[in-house]
Parts: C-alpha cells; structure tokens; sequence
C-alpha cells in the first residue's frame, strides 16, 4: 500500500492527492556591532538573556565583536531575528547605550 491517499471519484477514477511541498524557510543571522561606549559586560548580559547563549559563548562573541568590528548571535528565520534585534536595540536604548544590532540573510549553500 503506498502513502499517498487515493481519492476515488463517481466516475469509477481514481485521483491521487499530491503531498504538500515544504520549503525550509530563509535563515538570518543577527550580528552586533562594536562601538567605543557600550560596555563589554552589557553586551555579555545582552548575549545572555536574549540569545540564551552562556557565560562562555557570550564572552566569545563579545570579544569577537570588540575585535573585528561584528560579531554572529545566531541564525534564525526572519520573524524571530527581527524580534531579537528589536529586543537589543530596546534594552540597549533603555540603558542609554548605543549598541547597534542587525540581520542580514544567511547565505544559502550550493551543493
């Protein structure tokens, strides 16, 4: 027996109903940005709390940032990076800090 359903009309024919295809959807990566004012252990705390990252991931991408300019806090699809990127910019403007953060589409890989 196959795993497809069949459908069969008043006709005597039968139909075979198409699966669904699903597309994997478009990743995003967050990215933080380094600047001369917001500290190091805010953007730690920052990595932590939004990005549920630990102690030790959270330093590694903070020094990443602090040394390269920019730095990865995860790949997401697009409605959950846009909301934490919102929630950086949000706890970084209410801390008067000017953290910046964005995302940018993950970069899709040929095979």
């Amino acid at each position: 027996m196959s795993n497809s359903r069949e459908i069969t009309r008043s006709s005597g024919t039968s139909v075979e109903e198409a699966k669904p295809r699903l597309k994997k959807p478009r990743m995003y990566r967050v990215l933080l940005m380094n600047d001369d004012y917001t500290p190091m252990e805010f953007v730690v705390r920052i990595l932590r709390k939004i990005f549920r990252l630990t102690e030790e991931q959270s330093v590694q991408i903070m020094l990443k940032v602090h040394t390269e300019g920019s730095g990865v806090c995860g790949v997401f699809t697009a409605e959950i990076a846009e909301t934490r990127v919102r929630e950086v910019l949000g706890l970084a403007r209410e801390h008067q800090h000017p953290l910046k953060c964005t995302m940018e589409p993950e970069k899709r890989h040929v095979i």
